[in-house]
């Protein structure tokens, strides 16, 4: 009996080794592209905040990685999340979408607002300055009305 546990922990230590060689998605580009929201409309200092604290490592092409990001599984983990978010929204290229499709995102943000859908309960967990206030939702629910009017404007 004694015999099969240490084989087995060392066959689990032996695979964790192995999975720290997978790469790694690195989202860290470092600039603001001229598509990003902040270069398109006008966002007030602390509405920026508010965003890149807690929308921009999953919604941006800019993450800024904890400690933890360079261990897997954390790290595939993170990656996907990362991956995912940018999928459904991008902040860094907010203005290479169209009209239509900017206003869609800007009234899926007032509705995760609403809902308290985000930012994600599992992200928070860890990271609990992105946990917006009642002010920051007010905050960023009057920024999204805003924004939307403008777009609107526009058409």
């Amino acid at each position: 009996m004694k015999r099969a546990i240490k084989i087995s922990l060392t066959v689990i230590g032996i695979l964790f080794i192995i999975i720290q060689l997978m790469p790694r998605d690195h989202n860290e580009s470092g600039d603001m592209p001229a598509n990003d929201i902040s270069k398109v409309y006008a966002i007030s200092l602390n509405v920026g905040a508010i965003l890149k604290r807690s929308c921009y490592d999953c919604h941006s092409n800019n993450t800024n990685y904890p400690f933890y990001a360079r261990i897997q599984p954390m790290r595939y983990m993170m990656d996907r999340h990362v991956r995912q978010g940018k999928e459904e929204l991008n902040f860094s290229e907010f203005g290479a979408y169209s009209s239509r499709k900017q206003r869609s995102k800007l009234r899926a943000i007032g509705e995760s607002l609403d809902e308290g859908s985000m930012p994600l309960s599992s992200y928070t967990l860890i990271h609990r300055n992105a946990i917006l206030s009642n002010e920051d939702k007010a905050t960023l629910m009057n920024w999204v009305k805003l924004t939307s009017d403008s777009l609107l404007l526009k058409k």
